[in-house]
């Protein structure tokens, strides 16, 4: 059972903390199980589901109705015990939405368990709002974003001046893994994800 799979969806829930770590914690989770990002995409069967979840739909094939009611009872307090303690996490297709959204600029797909073999939804284009920005002594910028991701420029295009918190940003695919950030009023720059 894939249970620790909960940084994505606590992250999905709460703006900017979705980056890195959520990635790696996810990715050593399925570690941890002998699983690998690769082994998963060839066989999205391998995990099956989690035993609490199948301990509720095993119930369906009793045909006793009180003896159905009981089992219903007993597993969907363990499944609801087992989801509070972090051991089942349940994420319906929003928050598999915000987790892709939340890892846009990063050369990563989410899991096949996580998305039931359904094609990839390619993100190729973002709208969001600045939180910060500064500028280094070369004069590239480094731009954190509302949801915590932060951008670092690489190309030298400059801006007509300093982004303001709130100012927006639309970012959209490029070629060799950068994108284009385009700050409202401002320009356009080549950057990278960096968290």
């Amino acid at each position: 059972m894939i249970s620790r799979a909960a940084h994505l969806e606590n992250a999905a829930s709460r703006p900017g903390s979705v980056g890195r770590a959520a990635v790696a914690g996810l990715v050593g989770t399925l570690a941890l199980a002998g699983l690998t990002l690769p082994a998963l995409a060839a066989d999205p069967g391998k995990l099956g589901r989690a035993s609490a979840v199948k301990a509720v739909t095993d119930c369906r094939a009793i045909s006793d109705p009180a003896a159905r009611l009981a089992c219903y009872d007993q597993a969907t307090a363990a499944l609801d015990v087992a989801e509070a303690k972090g051991d089942v996490v349940i994420v319906d297709r929003e928050q598999v939405k915000q987790a892709r959204q939340a890892a846009f600029g990063f050369n990563f797909r989410l899991p096949s368990f996580m998305t039931q073999g359904e094609p990839p939804e390619v993100l190729s284009r973002l709208s969001t709002t600045v939180a910060s920005a500064r500028q280094d002594p070369r004069g590239r910028w480094t731009i954190t974003l509302q949801d915590g991701a932060v951008w670092r420029q690489i190309d030298t295009e400059k801006l007509r001046r300093a982004p303001t918190p709130g100012t927006v940003a639309e970012l959209r695919t490029a070629a060799l893994g950068s994108f284009f950030m385009k700050i409202e009023g401002l320009g356009v720059i080549r950057a990278k994800r960096e968290n």
